[in-house]
């Protein structure tokens, strides 16, 4: 004897067969309407959110990683230990974890897909935690070190593969933007920690000053992997796995507090089961699926551009050469430098929370990416001009405004970057596609980093502040971009997005509901077709 939740899904597999004629999957379901709820009056969105901050370690723990370096790199110890690395060899000290990062590429998408969003996540940590070991052992070497640190770019980006889909896919509908979008914006806490770690191991005139920090990447590792089971699985997943009843239970349990009769879980459940058993009748599962059709051609070509001016608006001469920058109006002081690269992280972390992920559902995508191009764009300006200035003349006044202004720099780059950097990403993409097309993603903006840590001290060299112009002009290219290519996907349900890059083709329901969602009439919903 079925019980109730069997028994309705059941009825949406009865329902979902009655919608394939002749080899062609029809979609039957109505747009889903979305009860709106305060999360902490929910008792099932307060235990699964209270949970949340075990997957936002993955993105915490890539800032902390991404940072170290920049403040192992003002301690006297580590230079005289690792033999003073300079040019292509303090290149590869620096870009090394990225190319880990971008090998991940080859292995993340299968692992969540393969092994869910949970073991995927867990065998990219126990990676990483050996690339931590391997860095710190008494015997280290520059190998040793180098080693380690591709390993534990690997195993960030094998997690990061994961733990962006799996809160994704477990938000309840109203709350994925800013879930998602707060994600990536963690990002600053990791770098926090890394650059007051090494601030308050700055004076230390052992191999402690840069044992202590890197020691501590392992911290937030060992703790998600302890915790991250205690998460359910995606729902999404199980469905792709044929596993429908365990999928509406977490549905149920966390969506509607337990109520299997909630009709918005019975439909939520629905939409997820019919979209995705379409999309394995009518989509290919290989890499090539992203040339294939118009929609998925937009797709690539957003995550590809999302990915380069992520990481090569001028923020990567900050991220990973501070020390240079500062150098070059005047600060040369390590202790100075490392409670700039402090302030800065603080400063950072609050004004991307307070801008990107609580105005990413009152403003939209789009208008972020905007603001924050824009605003880039103008205060990297008046920061090149201020180069200038101390540079010809040593005027102090110019050397405080270049600070000033990497500080604003960092301010107007918080609307956007990097809170959208991965939600905006894979919010796009549908099931089927959503790994692979996150782990182009994060191969992608690992290969902008090695672009920016072996091109920028080489321009830094050869040109000085003359070097910053290759920004402005790429600030300019990113704003027109963003202007004329970017699709607003602000409104739909996950399963709803496709419409906006598949239209009639896509595997969900109308278009209408879609366009009334995001407030768009139909002559202003991007046209993909000559893409």
């Amino acid at each position: 004897m079925k019980g109730p939740s069997e028994e309705i899904v059941s009825q949406v597999n009865d329902q979902n067969a009655t919608s394939v004629h002749q080899g062609k999957a029809v979609s039957r379901l109505d747009g889903l309407e979305i009860p709106e709820v305060t999360w902490y009056k929910h008792p099932g969105l307060r235990k699964l959110y209270l949970m949340m901050p075990i997957l936002f370690l993955g993105s915490t723990t890539n800032g902390y990683d991404g940072s170290l370096l920049n403040g192992l790199q003002t301690m006297d110890p580590w230079e005289e230990y690792f033999d003073y690395p300079s040019g292509s060899r303090l290149g590869l000290f620096t870009a090394i974890q990225n190319i880990g990062g971008v090998c991940a590429l080859f292995f993340s998408s299968y692992a969540a897909d393969l092994l869910g969003r949970r073991g995927g996540i867990t065998l990219g940590v126990i990676i990483l935690l050996v690339g931590t070991v391997i860095q710190v052992v008494p015997s280290v070497n520059s190998s040793m070190f180098v080693g380690g640190r591709f390993l534990v770019g690997l195993g960030s980006n094998l997690s990061q593969g994961s733990a962006p889909l799996l809160i994704m896919e477990l938000a309840y509908p109203q709350h994925r933007g800013k879930l998602t979008t707060m994600y990536n914006t963690l990002w600053y806490v990791g770098a926090i920690i890394a650059a007051w770690t090494t601030f308050g191991t700055v004076k230390y005139s052992t191999d402690a000053s840069w044992r202590v920090p890197v020691g501590v990447q392992a911290a937030m590792p060992v703790v998600q992997v302890a915790l991250v089971w205690f998460l359910p699985e995606s729902p999404r997943w199980l469905c792709s796995k044929d596993k429908p009843e365990k999928a509406f239970q977490v549905l149920v349990k966390y969506h509607a507090n337990g109520d299997e009769n909630s009709k918005f879980v019975q439909q939520e459940f629905q939409e997820i089961q019919h979209t995705i058993k379409m999309e394995k009748m009518n989509s290919n599962q290989g890499w090539l699926v992203f040339l294939k059709t118009p929609g998925n051609r937009k797709r690539l070509m957003l995550i590809a551009l999302t990915s380069f001016f992520s990481q090569c608006s001028g923020n990567g001469l900050v991220s990973y050469y501070i020390h240079d920058i500062l150098e070059s109006v005047g600060v040369e002081s390590s202790y100075n430098q490392t409670l700039i690269n402090g302030c800065l992280q603080i400063w950072s972390f609050l004004v991307a929370i307070l801008f990107s992920a609580f105005l990413v559902d009152k403003l939209g995508r789009k208008k972020l990416f905007m603001i924050a191009g824009v605003g880039m764009l103008i205060t990297f300006s008046i920061w090149t001009g201020c180069s200038a200035v101390y540079a010809q003349n040593g005027n102090k006044s110019a050397g405080s405004a270049v600070i000033a202004m990497i500080f604003l720099f960092y301010g107007v780059a918080g609307f956007a970057w990097p809170g959208l950097t991965v939600s905006y990403c894979a919010e796009i993409l549908p099931f089927n596609i959503r790994a692979k097309g996150l782990a182009i993603n994060f191969a992608l903006t690992a290969l902008a980093s090695v672009f920016n840590q072996y091109v920028n001290p080489i321009g830094l060299d050869h040109l000085a502040w003359k070097f910053y112009f290759v920004y402005i002009a790429i600030l300019v290219l990113e704003c027109l971009c963003i202007w004329f290519l970017y699709i607003e996907t602000r409104g739909p349900t996950l399963e709803e997005i496709a419409l906006l890059f598949d239209k009639d083709k896509a595997n969900v329901a109308g278009k209408d509901i879609v366009e009334k969602k995001v407030g768009l009439s139909v002559a202003h919903v991007e046209s993909v077709e000559n893409v």
